[in-house]
């Protein structure tokens, strides 16, 4: 890994067999990454960066201004969310099964005597995995009729940095695993978003017009999106 230096930005740089430039900004701290073809050479890879400081600081900016919830203990009466609303977490032990449900305002977290910190954070997640499991078919469904188009397969998993991506060769979006915890319009609007791109592949003018056109409050969507609070610590898968 080669680094650049522009003033008190660092850039990481890795030279990949890949066709374009990628530049990322990552949470929580706000490093910053370049991939770049292996044909590149690090002067024309500076000026990249140079010329794109403005955007960098601006991501930079966004992450460490966003609301991060407090460090998850995974104790009984701490908060937790699922699709927007609120609840508290109620551990109980059991020496069956380990499993998690919902029950009124509780997120009940059946767990043997032995399991650590870390085992109760991947049980939840793996909850949160299945959840969207159920979830995501009916909109990409419901969306499918709607566009004309056709999404071959759909995974989910922890993102960095966006909220879901798309392959548009292999008719495949993913989504970001965090979603669970989001309202189910912001959820519906990822996939929308994720699903225009098998019309168009850059976010142009005409990505714009598909959106308009398919979900006109999906700034609204957006916004709300990146208002509510991020995780305080990297998902563990």
């Amino acid at each position: 890994m080669q680094r650049i230096n522009l003033g008190n930005i660092t850039v990481d740089v890795e030279l990949k067999d890949i066709k374009n430039i990628l530049l990322s900004v990552y949470p929580p701290s706000g490093k910053v990454r370049i991939a770049a073809p292996l044909r590149f050479d690090m002067e024309t890879i500076r000026m990249y960066a140079i010329s794109k400081l403005g955007w960098i600081r601006k991501q930079q900016e966004k992450i460490q201004s966003q609301i991060r919830e407090a460090p998850r203990e995974y104790i009984s009466r701490e908060s937790h969310f699922f699709l927007g609303k609120r609840y508290l977490l109620k551990v109980i032990k059991t020496e069956s099964k380990k499993h998690v449900e919902i029950k009124h305002n509780n997120i009940i977290l059946h767990i043997h005597a032995v399991t650590t910190d870390e085992q109760k954070q991947i049980i939840l997640q793996e909850w949160y995995r299945e959840q969207l499991k159920k979830l995501i078919p009916k909109y990409i469904s419901k969306w499918e009729d709607i566009m004309q188009v056709k999404v071959s397969e759909f995974g989910i998993k922890k993102m960095k940095t966006k909220w879901g991506t798309c392959n548009r060769e292999a008719n495949r979006i993913w989504i970001n695993l965090e979603l669970a915890k989001k309202p189910v319009e912001c959820l519906e609007y990822i996939v929308v978003h994720e699903m225009v791109h098998l019309l168009e592949r850059n976010h142009n003018n005409n990505f714009v017009t598909y959106m308009d056109k398919f979900l006109p409050q999906w700034r609204h969507l957006k916004e709300e999106l990146n208002r509510l609070p991020v995780s305080h610590v990297e998902w563990k898968y």
